[in-house]
């Protein structure tokens, strides 16, 4: 029994560093293990981040608009209030309003030119809102290729130094292997999330674009009416 006892004693501090050394695997401890193609990364985060909250903004303000807004406008062009409509427009920022009112300051021309005009606006409205957008679409294509590119090069430094030192241990061979998997998962996660965001903007700007295209239509159907010429 004492020598027994002795044993534990003596494996007892062996033991208890391998049990704590979990312990010690943090997110910090891995991304600052990531290497030096982890700062591309935390760029393009940041970048993504900062251009998905500014593009929500616009875009959310491009489609400001009451529901009511075209019905208030075939009121008052219906009554020969030219003006009264165009005051109406300039009363809100959005781009509806804004492509209605190009389409009221062509009144008294031909049709097709007022059709024209409207559509020329209407591109450059879904122009600004879909500024950018390609920076993030660039992003969720190049993030994953960074992150594999900090894994393959972590690999051949890996296998360069067992080449050099001439020594194979499971241990050693496994730390490296799992640290450098890291930039390989922060890119797809940074790179999906990229995709993820560009495509919700994307749907966005397509509910605002159709928006317009219905108003259009509708003011376009409101100026062939006996009443409106």
């Amino acid at each position: 029994m004492l020598f027994l006892q002795t044993a534990t004693d003596s494996l007892a501090p062996v033991i208890q560093p391998a049990a704590q050394a979990p312990e010690q695997l943090s997110l910090w401890f891995l991304l600052k293990e990531g290497g030096v193609l982890m700062i591309p990364l935390a760029l393009c985060s940041i970048l993504a981040v900062y251009i998905f909250v500014e593009r929500f903004i616009a875009i959310r303000k491009a489609g400001k608009a009451p529901a009511d807004f075209m019905h208030r406008i075939r009121e008052k062009i219906t009554e020969g209030s030219i003006q009264g409509a165009q005051s109406l427009c300039k009363n809100y920022e959005g781009s509806l309003p804004r492509v209605i009112s190009k389409g009221i300051s062509r009144i008294g021309k031909p049709m097709d030119h007022i059709e024209k005009s409207m559509e020329s606006a209407g591109k450059l409205e879904v122009y600004q809102m879909e500024k950018n957008l390609g920076i993030l679409s660039t992003i969720a294509g190049i993030a994953p290729m960074f992150g594999f590119l900090g894994t393959i090069a972590g690999m051949i430094v890996l296998f360069s130094n067992i080449q050099h030192t001439n020594t194979f241990e499971i241990g050693t061979i496994a730390g490296g292997i799992y640290t450098k998997m890291v930039t390989s998962a922060v890119g797809l996660i940074i790179g999906l999330l990229a995709y993820v965001a560009h495509n919700y903007l994307n749907a966005q700007i397509n509910k605002n674009v159709n928006r317009m295209e219905a108003a259009s239509s509708e003011f376009l159907d409101i100026l062939h009416q006996p009443a409106a010429v």
